[in-house]
C-alpha cells in the first residue's frame, strides 16, 4: 500500500514521505490514527504542503534552537488549573497544557512531545519544565500553576 505521511512515524519516515507498507499496517494503523493519506495523483499535490508546514515548524539548527531556548526562558508563563477547596489540583499539569499556556504567553509554538516535568506538577506554584528543541540544547522553561 502507498501511502503520504502527515506525521513523523518512527522507524518509517516524516511527514511529506510517501512511503510503502503493508496493507495491514496501512489500514489498521496509519490510516486510522491520520498519521498518513492514501497516495494518489490527486494527493500528491498535497505532499508540497505537508513539507512546507513541516520545515516552518522544525528547528534549523543550535543557533535557532539557542534564539527559541532565550525567548522561552524570558517567557511569563502561568498554566490555569482546576482546584479544590483545600488548594489540591484535580489531576495534575500536562504537556499540552503547558504547551497551550507558551503559546498564549507569545511564545513559539511547541511540540508536546518535546516538554517533560521532573515529576508530576500536582500542586500550585512555581514550576519548571525542559523543553528538549534540539539534540544539544534543552530549553528550561518557568511556569506558574495557577487557580483557573
Amino acid at each position: 500500500m502507498k501511502l503520504i505521511l502527515t506525521s513523523t512515524v518512527d522507524k518509517l519516515g516524516i511527514a511529506g514521505d510517501v512511503v510503502e507498507v503493508k496493507d495491514g499496517y496501512g489500514r489498521n494503523f496509519l490510516l486510522p490514527q491520520s498519521k498518513a493519506i492514501r497516495w494518489t495523483k490527486g494527493n500528491e499535490k498535497q505532499i508540497e504542503g505537508i513539507k512546507r508546514a513541516r520545515d516552518a515548524r522544525e528547528i534549523r539548527g543550535v543557533e535557532h534552537a539557542a534564539e527559541i531556548r532565550k525567548q522561552l526562558e524570558e517567557l511569563s508563563v502561568s498554566v490555569p488549573a482546576k482546584v479544590s477547596d483545600k488548594g489540591h489540583l484535580f489531576g495534575s499539569v500536562t504537556a499540552s497544557a503547558l504547551v497551550q499556556a507558551v503559546k498564549k504567553a507569545g511564545g513559539p509554538s511547541l511540540d508536546k512531545r518535546t516538554v517533560s516535568f521532573t515529576k508530576p506538577v500536582k500542586s500550585l506554584g512555581a514550576h519548571t519544565a525542559e523543553v528538549k528543541l534540539h539534540q544539544a540544547v534543552t530549553a528550561h522553561v518557568p511556569f506558574e500553576v495557577v487557580e483557573g
